[in-house]
């Protein structure tokens, strides 16, 4: 059985979520605590498989005690339990940021937590943050971590020869996607010949935030993908959560459009639906990247895909991924061109499909 510490504030809420984590025979709450304080006291004298952790606690919040945590260099599986506000969104970059590898959107009520759909969630991100690698560093990412990679990005662009043809670059992401996306995003150049449409499994309301955090760093610009928005070179349109995005042909020009509907491999948005939608694209080539993530999202849609098109498919390098799931699952299809560790996903991209 895995070992979970339970963090939040609420004794009702600690109840709930013990009754749905000891009711999985993988896991066990072997202790709560009811702020930062109490947890990071547990912390310095215990080891756990797996923490959750509210985010708006009394004394210590979940921020706070993430950076405890890194001054103390105390090394944890943290999962987020987060709320849907805009102002919640925010705050859940800032613990991805400081080393929390997943999140959950928590219901307001207790009550609401009982229900399957959320019951269901719950304990997949639990398993994929408990089997998960911790992040290589607890130091918070920066705008300095930027500039100093994108120096040998800068050499590779300038060595990027001339690659002709209507290229996309089309990346799955999942558990462990929004902090591994800052060593790829951020490094791509505003030149870059090609629009970059993105998926990254996250709730409604989580992705616009995703989307300013990497625009503030990054060269390209990045925004949350809007019905209707046309394709531009050197831009990246990031799927809203909830809905599944596919690109479509509107008055002959590459189109975001929207498709509600049930999940796919357990999610919504599904890379497939993204990657399928291609299949009709007047695109002569597809960069296809899946990144860190649990489960196969991406597989049986580069396999479609890619009897229709032109495909270079690139997958990240297991040791460099806090869960290798889709990337297993594409190189295990033999679907994969290149693997490729995190650091260097950005400079094969631009050696893919080239510069203005």
């Amino acid at each position: 059985m895995k070992k979970i510490l339970l963090v939040d504030d609420s004794a009702l809420m600690r109840t709930v979520l013990s009754d749905i984590i000891n009711a999985d025979k993988r896991f066990q709450v072997v202790d709560k605590a009811k702020d930062g304080v109490e947890a990071l006291d547990l912390l310095k004298r215990k080891t756990f498989d797996a923490v959750v952790l509210d985010i708006n606690m009394p004394k210590m919040d979940g921020i706070t005690l993430l950076k405890e945590l890194q001054k103390n260099k105390i090394k944890a599986k943290i999962m987020m339990a987060s709320t849907d506000t805009k102002e919640g969104a925010k705050v859940t970059m800032d613990a991805l940021d400081l080393g929390a590898l997943d999140f959950v959107h928590k219901p307001d009520r207790a009550s609401e937590c009982r229900g399957e759909d959320f019951t269901k969630h719950f304990i997949n991100t639990l398993a994929a943050v408990a089997e998960s690698k911790a992040p290589a560093s607890a130091k918070a990412f920066s705008i300095d971590d930027v500039r100093e990679s994108r120096k040998v990005v800068e050499l590779v662009t300038k060595s990027a020869g001339r690659i002709t043809g209507n290229r996309i670059v089309a990346i799955a992401s999942s558990t462990g996607g929004p902090r591994a996306l800052q060593a790829v995003i951020p490094k791509l150049p505003k030149n870059l010949k090609t629009p970059v449409v993105l998926v990254q499994h996250m709730p409604q309301g989580f992705t616009a935030s995703l989307a300013e955090r990497l625009d503030s760093l990054s060269e390209v610009h990045v925004k949350e993908a809007v019905e209707g928005d046309v394709l531009k070179p050197g831009t990246v349109y990031i799927s809203r959560g909830g809905q599944h995005m596919h690109i479509v042909k509107n008055a002959g020009r590459p189109s975001i459009h929207y498709v509600d509907g049930p999940t796919r491999e357990g999610v919504r948005p599904c890379a497939n639906f993204m990657y399928e939608s291609l299949m009709d694209s007047d695109y002569d080539e597809i960069c296809c990247v899946v990144m860190t993530g649990m489960g196969a999202d991406g597989t049986e849609g580069i396999k479609n895909l890619k009897t229709k098109k032109k495909i270079h498919v690139i997958g990240q390098e297991e040791s460099t991924c806090t869960v290798y799931g889709m990337p297993k699952a594409i190189a295990t299809a033999g679907l994969v061109d290149q693997v490729v560790k995190l650091d260097n996903i950005a400079q094969e991209i631009i050696l893919n499909v080239g510069v203005n």
